[in-house]
């Protein structure tokens, strides 16, 4: 029977005389294509944030070997990496700075955005469309858009330059309005490109669950761009004899990326659960609520269990994770370690102590070593 797929099944005898008919066949081919789709799906972009690649030196005209290593990159993406491939290294510092702060967004949750040590970098938990996964995602993306858009004012990519923003209406028409600004518009758009490539790539059934998965992946990732937009100021600098700020030049700046973790934790805890209606869009499931917008985030699917280990889900357990037993919150112990209990032991730990201020003008600290209680959830 031909399959469509470059091969016909025929019968088969084995050693031990039993026959893998056509429906086998069809079966071990069905599975063979499930596992391959789960091995490229494990892969993503993020692994830039750990390649050995990623420096300077790498970064050859031409070098068109450089896009075939990088792991984890779509068709779509090796393309624009051989187009731009001063960017890729942006790219890696904007997931790596998406994924510091993930981990420290949720440095107190039982779910603490941890990575592993594989091209997936946060294993097959992110398979599930959960609120957890639409934070990964918005994060990265804004990730990205902080780093290049940098990189444009610092002169360190050949397609782009300083911000070329329109000069604000309610500034002060005696403020100059130049410098050289953070490239918002640059990095937002090449962030869009490159992000959501892969998405763009993938085809499949209306009203599946991966054409559902490819919805959200895509808005949450725009969530992440605008939160980035959202928070982006006019930044201005004084001139004028002995500091007089007779006059001002003002420019375009991005907001610290502590702001946008911030930002993207409120809209986490206040996630809309969507699903697909019969015309293949993404519709609210609690029509009672608020529709959510593109600013915010949105999830297909309840987040798994975390607090035991569960290689199916990817969730990695709360076993072994520090508590603390007086808190009350999520980083407490009663909750950190769900009801298991947790193990008390002494620590040392050293720190900065006995700091003086010297004129000038540096402080002078000694290291002091202490032991304290500390507590793992069991």
């Amino acid at each position: 029977m031909n399959l469509g797929l470059g091969c016909v099944c025929r019968p088969v005898f084995w050693p031990f005389g039993s026959v893998l008919d056509s429906r086998h066949c069809v079966f071990a081919l069905t599975l063979l294509t499930l596992l391959m789709q789960v091995v490229v799906e494990a892969n993503s972009w993020w692994s830039l944030a750990m390649n050995p690649l990623l420096i300077p030196e790498a970064y050859i005209i031409g070098a068109q070997p450089l896009c075939s290593q990088l792991v984890g990159l779509s068709q779509g993406q090796k393309k624009l990496c051989q187009l731009y491939q001063d960017h890729m290294q942006y790219i890696g510092e904007g997931a790596k700075t998406g994924i510091r702060e993930c981990q420290y967004q949720f440095r107190h949750r039982r779910w603490n955005c941890s990575t592993v040590d594989n091209s997936s970098v946060f294993g097959r938990v992110m398979q599930i469309g959960s609120r957890e996964t639409a934070f990964t995602y918005a994060i990265s993306a804004a990730g990205v858009v902080n780093a290049v858009s940098r990189a444009c004012r610092e002169g360190e990519l050949s397609s782009c330059g300083c911000s070329r923003a329109a000069r604000p209406k309610d500034l002060p028409r005696d403020w100059l309005w130049g410098g050289c600004g953070d490239n918002l518009n640059y990095g937002y758009r090449f962030s869009k490109e490159f992000v959501d490539a892969r998405e763009r790539e993938k085809s499949y059934p209306k009203g599946s669950y991966e054409s559902s998965r490819v919805l959200m992946n895509i808005h949450n990732n725009e969530a992440g761009r605008r939160t980035v937009s959202d928070l982006a100021h006019v930044s201005c600098k004084c001139h004028g004899v002995s500091g007089s700020c007779s006059l001002k030049t003002c420019w375009l700046q991005l907001a610290d990326f502590r702001k946008v973790g911030d930002a993207l934790k409120e809209k986490y805890d206040s996630a809309a659960a969507m699903k697909l209606n019969t015309r293949g869009k993404l519709v609210q499931m609690h029509s009672k609520f608020n529709a959510p917008t593109s600013h915010d985030l949105v999830y297909i699917e309840s987040s798994p269990d975390y607090c035991l280990k569960n290689q199916s889900t990817g969730s990695l357990g709360t076993v072994g994770r520090l508590c603390n037993k007086t808190s009350e919150g999520m980083d407490g112990c009663e909750l950190m370690c769900c009801g298991r209990g947790y193990d008390q032991y002494k620590a040392q730990i050293v720190e900065r102590c006995h700091c003086k201020f010297h004129w000038c003008c540096y402080v002078k600290c000694k290291r002091c070593t202490k032991i304290v209680d500390q507590f793992v959830c069991k």
